[in-house]
């Protein structure tokens, strides 16, 4: 497992934005993360030792998990990243955007029915989103297909858009001024997933979760480790690439 980070910085433009960690650690450290800028890592994928071999093992890369990979700042710079891409078909590029509905103008020429080694996963927050941004995703042309709710900030309904998706991954908000998630949600997201055989991963808990009515504040190191010991991820039958 590996990432990737072809640029850095971040506009916010959602719903799930509000808290956003990404912000809110540069501002910790006097970074403007408005300011979207090529890193030192840009060519990474096809950087080679001495023997010629990749520097970068095969398997799956996390691409622009501290930015958005569809990011409008970054446009003259993708192509060079489709190219590195489709060289390196040994390896899986997985992205998150919430700018699902730039896709179609920002894919390579050659892109067809979608690259083999690409996962390009839809994030969403709220039934807003859902109905806005899954209406597009859902008729995209892409091989591998997620959809990430997180931090999920209600209940959604999403059944009608899990055909042809391999994941869903959901989690609460975690900070001080974190908004409320209800483990209720949780649940009736993973009923939709197993109706439709769709993977399902219970991520992490909210900092403020509520269950059986009660509100519960849970540490921001133990948010992941609450939901692993909920044990309610499901596995379909399906083969799937992450």
């Amino acid at each position: 497992m590996a990432m990737w980070n072809p640029w850095r910085g971040c506009k916010k433009c959602s719903d799930g934005c509000l808290h956003c960690y990404i912000h809110k650690g540069d501002s910790k450290r006097n970074v403007n993360t408005n300011e979207i800028v090529k890193t030192k890592d840009f060519g990474k994928p096809i950087e080679k030792l001495k023997n010629g071999n990749y520097k970068m093992k095969s398997g799956i890369v996390y691409l622009c998990f501290s930015t958005d990979f569809l990011i409008e700042e970054a446009d003259e710079w993708r192509n060079d990243c489709w190219k590195m891409i489709k060289e390196r078909q040994d390896c899986t590029f997985l992205f998150l955007t919430k700018r699902i509905d730039r896709f179609m103008k920002c894919i390579p020429d050659d892109w067809n029915d979608g690259y083999d080694n690409v996962v390009v996963c839809c994030t969403i927050e709220n039934q807003k989103n859902v109905d806005y941004k899954l209406s597009i995703f859902k008729d995209l042309p892409i091989k591998h297909k997620c959809i990430t709710a997180q931090p999920l900030l209600d209940k959604i309904d999403i059944e009608k858009y899990l055909d042809n998706i391999e994941l869903v991954v959901v989690g609460g908000e975690s900070d001080i001024n974190a908004r409320l998630f209800d483990y209720e949600w949780i649940l009736d997201i993973r009923e939709q997933c197993i109706r439709k055989n769709v993977d399902f991963e219970f991520r992490q808990c909210g900092t403020y979760t509520i269950k059986d009515g009660k509100q519960y504040k849970i540490q921001t190191k133990d948010l992941c480790k609450q939901a692993k010991l909920a044990n309610i991820d499901y596995k379909s039958n399906r083969k799937i690439t992450i």
